[in-house]
């Protein structure tokens, strides 16, 4: 995949995060994927969320379940979109986290630490 298909590939969805802590509540088969380095994690991340930074999405995505949606967050909605485009290139059903962590924890929504 050329850099022209990370920027400019198919346009995906986007939710709140609002609207996101929504559907990982009411629907148990929601996949959230936090795009962020480790490092960044460190802060937190969104409660069962799969830690697949965006620079290892490539050699690890057969980790996703294609048949269940997916959501990619990462720290303030520049990564997460290219994620997504790339998912939604590979035919996964993929919707963005607008704003990011950031607007995730000024939500004041939960999150987990991580070791």
């Amino acid at each position: 995949m050329g850099i022209f298909d990370w920027l400019f590939g198919p346009k995906v969805p986007q939710i709140t995060v609002q609207e996101a802590q929504q559907r990982l509540q009411n629907d148990k088969g929601v996949v959230i994927v936090d795009v962020r380095q480790p490092v960044e994690t460190q802060s937190g991340v969104v409660p069962g969320a799969v830690l697949i930074p965006l620079t290892e999405l490539g050699r690890r995505m057969d980790e996703l379940p294609s048949d269940r949606p997916i959501l990619t967050i990462c720290a303030s909605s520049h990564r997460s979109p290219m994620a997504a485009r790339r998912l939604a290139k590979a035919g996964y059903d993929v919707t963005d986290v607008a704003g990011g962590m950031g607007a995730w924890m000024r939500a004041g929504l939960p999150v987990e630490k991580r070791e």
